[in-house]
C-alpha cells in the first residue's frame, strides 16, 4: 500500500493526467451513469513497466440544492443595494440553482495488469481497441503511477462540467426547476 499523496503530488498528477478518450456520454440527468474507465500508468521505479487498470466509475442522478430563501442568505459587509438585487432576482425567478453530484468508485469490477512495453505503444494499442469496440461509456486516461486516483478523481470532475449544462436544460425542460 502507498502512502497517501502528498500535495506537491497531486499538483503533479492533476497537470499530468490526461483524457486519451473521452466517453461519448454525459453523466444522465435522470438516473445514475456507469463510467467504464482504462488509466494507463508508467511504473515511477523503472521504465517500461506500464501498469493498466480498468475498472467502473458510477455518477449517480444529480440533486437539485436550491436556496430555501435569498432572505437566509447572509451579507455580511453589503449595503442594502446587495440586499435589494437579491429580491430583484427572486421576483424575477432568477435564483441560482446548483446541483450535487455523487459518485461510487466500483473497486469490485476494477482489475489492472502490468505491460513490458513502451508507454506509447501501451496508449497506442488501449486507444485502437478502445475504438475497434466503440464503448460511449469508456474513458480511457493517462495517469501518474503513485496518484492514479487522483487522475480518476480528475476525470470525474471533468465530466461533472461538462455534464452540468446538459442536466440543467433537461430539468428546466421537465418544468422541475
Amino acid at each position: 500500500m502507498h502512502p497517501a499523496p502528498k500535495p506537491d503530488d497531486i499538483q503533479y498528477a492533476m497537470e499530468n493526467t490526461h483524457v486519451l478518450r473521452e466517453p461519448d456520454r454525459r453523466i444522465e440527468s435522470f438516473g445514475t451513469s456507469k463510467f467504464k474507465f482504462i488509466i494507463i500508468t508508467e511504473r515511477m521505479d523503472s521504465v517500461g513497466k506500464i501498469k493498466v487498470r480498468r475498472g467502473e466509475v458510477e455518477a449517480q442522478k444529480p440533486q437539485i440544492i436550491k436556496p430555501a430563501a435569498y432572505s437566509s442568505i447572509e451579507l455580511d459587509g453589503f449595503d442594502d443595494k446587495a440586499r435589494e438585487l437579491l429580491d430583484w432576482l427572486k421576483k424575477k425567478g432568477l435564483e441560482p440553482v446548483f446541483f450535487q453530484y455523487g459518485f461510487s468508485f466500483k473497486r469490485s469490477n476494477a482489475s489492472e495488469e502490468i505491460i513490458h512495453d513502451s508507454l506509447e505503444s501501451v496508449k497506442d494499442r488501449v486507444l485502437s481497441k478502445a475504438h475497434k469496440d466503440d464503448d460511449p461509456m469508456l474513458a480511457v486516461i493517462e495517469g501518474v503511477e503513485d496518484a492514479w486516483e487522483v487522475g480518476l478523481l480528475k476525470f470525474s470532475i471533468d465530466m461533472i462540467q461538462k455534464s452540468q449544462e446538459i442536466n440543467q436544460f433537461d430539468y428546466q425542460r421537465n418544468g422541475l426547476i
